[in-house]
């Protein structure tokens, strides 16, 4: 009985030793991401960068544990469906959409059972993309950049920077199913400080021209952009633009004021893309994403670039240089 016993135990270790080089052997699962975005990988590429880095601070290496399909429409939203769908069409595991309210809604459309990570959109409730922040429902989640609100704040620091600026040029997309909301909150806040505006209206890149003409024309105090991939994507014209006529602007993001805008306050996008990632990370590890909250930002930036202010012959009072958390010199 003791040899038996023995020999049974031999006989177990050699099973298992077996069994762990089996599984050794066996190529571990190398997940695919599918990534979606509005504008070109150049225009793209810092936000990009930030969403690798929250892979790769939570684990996820490309080539070894991950792979990411990308597709960029290059600034034309009207090849976002189309780029939705064929990475849709692919076996991946979660689909980013990224660059706001129609990058998502055309992942969405091109997908009821791929869980999908947006970001960032305004008012995803509003948009219909989620049934509410809690608990989103569906096979969509991600993040909010909540720009309704800060259109208030906007037209405060520039009323601090010209104080007596009284008509300011607008311009918002039309298609994009959140400006018309953040739009409508602008003008409340721009009645409640006395201030006119002129809403400018752009579809596609194309339009800006247009819009610039009829700023010649009415010859506005400043100019206000509303948060949307293709200014984003734009954002050098829109320097460019404003520079040459001398007009002050306020921007939604850093990338702006990079660019040579006046001031900014917004989101930290960069941030808003490595927190991406911990959706990924979640959804991969086997969270759904209707359970899976909407989150939104934690990090908000004021942004001024001084050489732009002496471009334009502005002097930026102490107290409004004091609160920016990044001066351009």
């Amino acid at each position: 009985m003791k040899k038996v016993g023995w020999f049974s135990i031999l006989v177990a270790a050699v099973v298992l030793t077996f069994a762990v080089i089996a599984e050794a052997q066996q190529p571990k699962k190398i997940f695919r991401v599918g990534y979606l975005a509005v504008n070109s990988s150049s225009v793209e590429r810092h936000l990009v960068e930030a969403f690798q880095q929250g892979l790769l601070g939570l684990g996820w290496i490309e080539g070894q544990n991950i792979t990411i399909e990308y597709r960029f429409a290059e600034g034309k939203l009207d090849r976002l469906s189309e780029l939705a769908t064929d990475l849709a069409g692919l076996t991946i595991d979660v689909l980013v959409a990224t660059g706001g309210t129609q990058s998502a809604l055309a992942a969405k459309k091109a997908t009821a059972t791929i869980p999908i990570v947006f970001l960032p959109v305004g008012d995803p409730v509003a948009t219909g993309l989620v049934a509410n922040l809690a608990r989103p429902g569906g096979n969509v989640t991600g993040l909010s950049n909540v720009q309704v609100g800060l259109s208030g704040k906007r037209l405060e620091l520039l009323k601090e920077v010209i104080l007596k600026v009284s008509h300011v040029a607008v311009l918002w997309n039309p298609g994009n199913p959140f400006s018309e909301l953040a739009l409508k909150e602008t003008e409340t806040a721009a009645r409640a400080a006395g201030v006119q505006l002129q809403p400018l209206e752009v579809r596609i890149p194309k339009d800006l021209q247009h819009a610039f003409s009829k700023m010649s024309a009415a010859h506005p105090a400043a100019l206000l952009v509303l948060a949307d991939s293709m200014f984003r994507g734009e954002r050098g014209r829109l320097a460019d633009f404003a520079l040459k006529n001398r007009l002050p602007t306020v921007l939604p993001q850093e990338v702006y004021v990079e660019a040579g805008g006046l001031m900014s306050y917004g989101e930290n996008q960069a941030d808003l893309w490595r927190r991406a990632a911990t959706y990924v990370d979640k959804i991969l590890k086997g969270a759904k994403p209707a359970d899976l909250p909407v989150e939104q930002p934690t990090k908000f930036e004021f942004v001024i670039n001084l050489k732009t202010a002496k471009v334009l012959n502005l002097t930026i009072p102490p107290n409004v240089l004091a609160r920016a958390d990044k001066v351009i010199k």
